[in-house]
């Protein structure tokens, strides 16, 4: 196989903007076939592939023979479902965070994709950006010590959209499910570590949805603060504090959109170290790293197991809170 052939299910605003663009963009990928009752929303995914096919259901594009991979952008709560619907259909799979609302329901994902022998994946993009391998070098040779602290905050205000899918319990909505995974998820992947225990957790609620979640993490040797919110002021960063030097990420989630990436590593005895990423499109690395994980050209960077420890610490945290 040389070109993975792409389907989408649905014309989610997510995939519209960056994922179908990217699709697009990446090398040994083509934008094959879109699923949407609505034509209207099939005409910016068509501006970017003029031979695109459209159907009218998920289930078309599944049984297609044409696709080999499918993306899929749906509501978090539809995600297990629909990625081990696309794995029985023998399609490779790339979901979007998180992939499931709870670390047992990944088990099931795990068990078919190696039942297959298909790649399925969340689309966790930050680990194939660049930046987060550099700061995960730094950390793990001693750059700036022993890790003592992790602060991690992520933050966004979409209290003037109340339909948004993300404010609703049915549809899997909250701060940690959409954003969580980024502030926990690269802490681990940093540090190369798994939680202890939970020492502390503060949830806010509206209409039943967790609006802010600030939770106190303990690792081995290391804490880790993380805090997000649909509920105040756009806001991202990353320091990891050591012994002898800090590291700083200024855009650790959303480059491109929110500026360039920018890592910054501040040592108590040797020169300041600030390397820059221009231009790095790192949802392009992230379809061409699926792309490369079907030939198997190399191991996906972030497998299911990574993504299920991600979510057990979600779990670690709603427990907390009870």
């Amino acid at each position: 196989m040389t070109t993975l052939r792409w389907g989408i299910l649905g014309a989610a605003k997510f995939a519209r903007e960056q994922m179908a663009p990217a699709i697009h963009a990446a090398r040994q990928s083509k934008l094959s076939m879109l699923a949407t009752s609505d034509p209207a929303k099939a005409l910016p995914f068509q501006a970017l592939e003029s031979d695109l096919r459209v159907a009218d259901s998920y289930d078309a594009v599944l049984s297609d023979p044409d696709v080999d991979a499918v993306y899929i952008p749906l509501p978090n709560s539809l995600h297990v479902d629909w990625t081990r619907r696309a794995l029985e259909a023998g399609k490779h799979v790339l979901t979007e965070k998180p992939i499931a609302m709870k670390a047992s329901e990944i088990d099931e994902l795990v068990d078919l994709r190696d039942r297959t022998g298909l790649v399925a994946a969340e689309a966790y993009m930050i680990v194939h950006h660049p930046q987060w391998h550099q700061v995960r070098q730094w950390v793990q040779s001693g750059a700036i010590g022993d890790l003592c602290r992790v602060n991690a905050t992520f933050t966004y205000d979409n209290s003037s959209d109340p339909g948004n899918i993300r404010n609703a319990v049915e549809t899997g909505g909250g701060s940690l499910p959409d954003i969580g995974v980024y502030t926990l998820g690269c802490t681990r992947f940093v540090a190369g570590q798994e939680p202890q225990n939970v020492l502390f957790a503060d949830i806010r609620r509206e209409n039943g949805v967790e609006v802010r979640a600030e939770a106190l993490v303990q690792f081995e040797g290391f804490t880790l603060t993380s805090l997000t919110s649909m509920r105040m002021q756009g806001y991202q960063s990353v320091t990891f504090q050591g012994t002898d030097g800090v590291i700083e990420v200024s855009v650790p989630f959303t480059p491109l959109r929110d500026g360039d990436a920018e890592i910054r590593l501040i040592r108590k005895s040797g020169p300041e170290e600030v390397l820059r990423y221009p231009g790095v499109n790192q949802y392009v690395a992230q379809v061409e790293a699926f792309g490369a994980a079907v030939r198997g050209e190399a191991p996906y960077p972030c497998p299911l197991e990574f993504s299920q420890g991600t979510q057990a610490l979600i779990d670690m945290i709603w427990a907390a809170e009870r």
